[in-house]
């Protein structure tokens, strides 16, 4: 199918009667209620359920094998190929339902808040509530500028077309493709709407190298100072939560770029996890989760509609979207200059790791591409006990090229601007997940207070025999003992045991990346 019938079918369909353009948050709630896809919650945000897909689904994922693409992509189980003739059926497939519904919801929004690195998109969705959640997670032009922009890549969202495997090539009823020639996202069979935000982060991952930003699944704050700090993590590591800091600014909670200019957020919002939020403890999100936002199937009360953010009925994966001037110290607008600190966080379930460490470049490079948290025990099924877990750049499933690109971008940056790198652990202590205890936020916030005031630069340290980590022997505002992992456990024999069972893990990880230079390698676990 050529270029020029795609765009035709598609002004058909956007020139449908049936669409409804750039809704306001207010009439989409009242759509989302009318049409039965969500309820009010007492907080005012928006409930939806999103069974039975309630987080990504890793396996439909795929972009398209196309020739202006075919040697850039790095293929393989997280950048899976399929074909332009089976992408070519899906689209029709998909215009046509989309065309049969009564009510669509359009919209235009930005990925980017640097003027100079923007991407327009279109959103065209089959729910209310999937266009509230778009709308909430890009960055929003006015009613003007969207009028006059020109979309560059757009979104097709069609949750209740199911494929059938066996005709439409796909792995399951789900499919999320992206044609990186074509400049479109199709995604059918999920209800769930992280897919639409994560789709155009791997499109973003894929385009801005070429521009020279470094593109990155971290969040972001700002200090009084203009010190800027981004925080690279894994679901469940704390990324949202400790950027989210009452004495500094939020730029973004999820994605960013790193240019010439400095580091940007890549969209307008947040998508925070909100199992056992707490009030005391997150008061900023806990705050934010009122009138526009929406919640992903969290548990509400039967009769008052109070969310209960410690039950996880549906899911474990339990969210909230909401637009970032929710967060009442948001940055305006969401940029920044260079970093002046970069937070590596893990949630080491093995309890060994130190609580917290300074990098070297090398070392740097090695946890970025590593990308090490754990596994707990109970959140998946047969998980027994504690799992490593390794997603390279802390955003494998989001990489279209190879990972030793990012990796590079990185380390050079970092050279350039003499960015402090601390990796920081938020898991346990005392012992492995289920024998010891989880390391107290309060410990973990001053731990990151002292590295990005400055207050660790000149601190004693120690190297770590298993790790080669430098570690502080003294924090303000943290126990000595907590800081050397070694120290909290029962018996010091059981902790040598498991940090050797982890050293292992990583260089076993790491012989993945064979080709990386010598210097890289011996930022790892000494041998």
């Amino acid at each position: 199918m050529s270029m020029l019938h795609f765009d035709a079918e598609l002004t058909k369909i956007l020139q449908g009667e049936n669409c409804r353009n750039q809704l306001p948050t207010a009439a989409l709630v009242e759509k989302s209620l009318e049409r039965g896809e969500g309820i009010l919650s007492s907080t005012g945000a928006l409930r939806v359920l999103t069974a039975p897909y309630t987080g990504r689904s890793p396996r439909d994922k795929f972009i398209v094998d196309e020739l202006s693409v075919r040697d850039e992509v790095d293929w393989g189980n997280v950048n899976c190929s399929v074909s332009e003739k089976v992408f070519d059926k899906l689209y029709r497939k998909v215009l046509d339902h989309l065309q049969a519904q009564d009510e669509l919801f359009v919209r235009i929004g930005i990925a980017g808040a640097d003027p100079d690195y923007q991407l327009p998109i279109r959103i065209v969705n089959e729910r209310a509530w999937h266009n509230m959640f778009v709308q909430q997670l890009f960055l929003r032009p006015d009613e003007e500028t969207a009028k006059q922009t020109i979309p560059e890549f757009t979104i097709l969202s069609a949750p209740s077309f199911k494929a059938v495997p066996d005709i439409d090539g796909t792995r399951s009823e789900a499919f999320i493709i992206v044609s990186m020639e074509k400049k479109i996202v199709l995604i059918g069979g999920t209800e769930y709407a992280g897919e639409m935000k994560k789709s155009i982060f791997s499109v973003m991952n894929h385009l801005m190298p070429k521009k020279g930003v470094l593109p990155m699944h971290c969040s972001a704050n700002i200090g009084p100072e203009g010190d800027a700090a981004l925080f690279f993590g894994l679901s469940g590591t704390g990324k949202t939560t400790l950027s989210a800091e009452p004495e500094r600014s939020l730029i973004g909670d999820d994605e960013h770029g790193w240019s010439a200019n400095g580091i940007f957020n890549f969209e307008g919002g947040c998508y925070a996890k909100c199992i056992d939020l707490c009030g005391e403890k997150e008061p900023e999100i806990f705050q934010a989760i009122r009138f526009g936002a929406v919640l992903e199937n969290v548990v509400l009360d039967k009769k008052t509609r109070n969310p209960d953010y410690c039950r996880s009925d549906y899911t474990e994966n339990t969210r909230v979207a909401y637009p970032i001037d929710h967060i009442s110290n948001a940055a305006r607008p969401s940029i920044a200059g260079h970093p002046s600190a970069v937070i590596f966080l893990t949630a080491d379930a093995f309890g060994v790791l130190p609580p917290i460490s300074r990098l070297t470049r090398a070392q740097a490079m090695y946890h970025f591409l590593s990308g090490y948290t754990s596994k707990l025990a109970g959140t998946e099924r047969g998980i027994t006990s504690p799992q490593a877990t390794f997603s390279t750049c802390f955003g494998a499933p989001f990489l279209p090229l190879h990972p030793t690109v990012y990796a590079e971008m990185l380390g050079n940056k970092m050279l350039e601007h003499n960015t402090d790198v601390y990796l920081v652990n938020t898991g346990w202590s005392g012992g492995a997940y289920g024998t010891g205890e989880r390391i107290a936020l309060k410990h973990t916030r001053a731990m990151i207070r002292a590295a990005l005031n400055g207050e660790l630069d000149s601190a004693e340290t120690v190297t770590d025999p298993f790790f080669g980590l430098s570690v502080p022997v003294e924090c303000p505002g943290v126990p000595d003992h907590i800081l050397l992992p070694r120290e909290t456990w029962n018996d010091p024999a059981d902790y040598d045991l498991k940090a050797r069972e982890l050293a292992d893990k990583f260089r076993d990880n790491f012989k993945k990346y064979e080709n990386v230079p010598e210097e890289i390698r011996r930022g790892g676990p000494p041998a």
